[in-house]
């Protein structure tokens, strides 16, 4: 059973049907017990780093953290697993993964300005072995963001993708991950990175 954590700021209902096409089990709740009963959680999010953290049920988040269970953030979601935004001033994030998130500059080194927000598809570039991207190749997947992961000297980077800066893609460290993209808007790649998300929480609650 997958819990999808509902803090009115995520996109539930694509998250939903992601998981209803890949045969899982899950509820959207905002309960404590009930998410923290949960196999595996989903953090999803758009919108405000400040504002989805003064909504966000932290202790809950982190106590659930705590008991090993995979636990997977999309988009805004994999953000505030990390120590700190600096969007509407520095904010602080669950501190769940190192790393703090910025914002695109808008312009290259060089003074060449680009577009914010990064909208549209771009190639994951594997970075390590994870049970994430098993059996799987890198292709294109779908972003939407105006703010980046700075996590380009990291241990947890699993994926980048390139969008005039280094972009952290896929994060992960133990049984904590994010993906950075909308893995649900993302077509072939999308669904199979999810679908071994959820193979994590399957073969863990084997092995109980």
């Amino acid at each position: 059973m997958i819990g999808i954590v509902d803090y009115g700021m995520g996109n539930l209902f694509s998250v939903s049907k992601a998981l209803e096409r890949l045969g899982a089990n899950y509820w959207i709740s905002a309960d404590k017990q009930e998410l923290l009963n949960a196999d595996a959680l989903i953090l999803p999010g758009v919108g405000s780093f400040r504002d989805a953290m003064d909504r966000l049920p932290v202790d809950t988040i982190k106590e659930f953290a705590k008991t090993g269970k995979p636990l997977l953030g999309i988009c805004l979601g994999m953000q505030l697993l990390f120590e700190t935004s600096e969007e509407n001033g520095l904010t602080k994030g669950l501190g769940l993964l190192p790393g703090s998130v910025r914002r695109f500059p808008g312009k290259t080194k060089e003074g060449v300005l680009y577009k914010v927000p990064h909208m549209g598809w771009n190639r994951l570039d594997f970075v390590k072995p994870s049970p994430l991207l098993e059996n799987l190749n890198e292709d294109y997947v779908y972003f939407v963001h105006s703010y980046y992961v700075d996590a380009s000297n990291s241990e947890v980077l699993i994926a980048k993708a390139e969008y005039h800066e280094q972009v952290a893609a896929v994060v992960g460290k133990d049984h904590i991950f994010g993906m950075q993209f909308h893995p649900e808007k993302s077509s072939k790649l999308g669904m199979a990175l999810l679908s071994n998300f959820l193979k994590m929480a399957v073969e863990r609650e084997a092995v109980r």
